[in-house]
């Protein structure tokens, strides 16, 4: 679609003062942003409402032909209102116009065309013009709609920057997703239902062997003094009896792994993981202060889909 990268390269052209002025306005209000059209620019209006929630700056949608039958309450007084229309001069447009300005609302148009009625009746103008859209017949909204798209777009993103909105605040608004949970999941939230193997150093070997089994996590701590001085894995235990014909006579202080990696149980999912990942291993024992809370491992990370 040639006409269509076409129409969204001039956009750079119609990054003026205008649509820094419309930027400013609504950094400054101390409302929300009001996003209406009909038609196409409706649907379009939607998108640009999830986009601003999602990125911190409160928005809500007013369809246009609602909004003159009872919709025009959801406006409050600090409110800024961006009207999406590319004629600017649609019968809906030309009634809502008036009734959006009256109450001293800032108005931004968003219109491919700088002298229609919503332009002219605007505070600020972002021009979304297109010389023709990408339908053959020039009559379905195509470009038009793109042009608004990514004008929608930079405005959101202007106003993170504004905002110095981080990842961390996008995580908060998607808590359910890979992201929100890579940002906001710490090691604390995987061990509520751990089960927290361990064994004490003089422990039977046939001891260990039965805490790895009854608590599958395939690894158990070696605890003495509510301290962690080693872990013994199923791996250690498959090694001793490759490499013993009997094994009566060992505990778990014979066999442990000494200077096990740790992680504090405030610490981030996704460091913990990123632990394993470099020294490949499945297992992480949890400690706080010296004291043991518990076993993260690979595999309830990767069914939490944060990697």
């Amino acid at each position: 679609m040639v006409s269509e990268s076409e129409s969204i390269a001039k956009l750079t052209d119609f990054i003026d003062a205008s649509f820094v002025a419309a930027t400013q306005s609504i950094y400054n209000s101390k409302g929300r942003v009001v996003v209406t059209g009909i038609g196409k620019s409706a649907i379009i209006a939607q998108k640009m409402v999830a986009t601003f929630n999602s990125t911190g700056t409160p928005a809500l949608f007013l369809h246009a032909s609602e909004a003159i039958h009872g919709d025009l309450g959801m406006i409050q007084d600090d409110d800024v209102i961006i009207c999406i229309s590319k004629s600017g001069n649609s019968p809906e447009i030309k009634v809502l116009v008036p009734l959006l300005t009256r109450f001293g609302n800032t108005l931004i148009a968003m219109t491919g065309n700088m002298t229609s009625f919503l332009a002219k009746g605007a505070h600020f103008v972002l021009n979304t013009t297109v010389v023709s859209e990408s339908c053959p017949m020039n009559l379905a909204p195509t470009n038009s709609t793109t042009a608004q798209l990514v004008m929608g777009d930079a405005l959101a993103i202007c106003l993170m920057e504004m905002n110095d909105f981080k990842p961390e605040d996008f995580a908060k608004y998607h808590p359910g997703g890979a992201l929100g949970k890579k940002l906001l999941l710490r090691v604390i939230d995987m061990l509520e239902n751990s089960l927290k193997p361990m064994v004490a150093p003089d422990a039977p070997i046939k001891k260990v062997i039965f805490e790895i089994s009854e608590k599958r996590l395939g690894v158990t701590a070696v605890v003495e003094n509510e301290k962690v001085i080693g872990i013994i894995t199923d791996g250690d235990i498959r090694r001793m009896l490759n490499d013993r014909d009997t094994f009566m006579d060992l505990t778990a202080k014979d066999i442990m792994t000494k200077n096990p990696k740790l992680i504090a149980s405030d610490a981030m999912v996704i460091d913990a993981f990123n632990i394993m990942e470099d020294f490949s291993i499945t297992q992480l024992v949890v400690v706080d202060n010296g004291n043991y809370k518990g076993v993260l491992h690979l595999h309830d990370i990767l069914k939490e889909g944060i990697v």
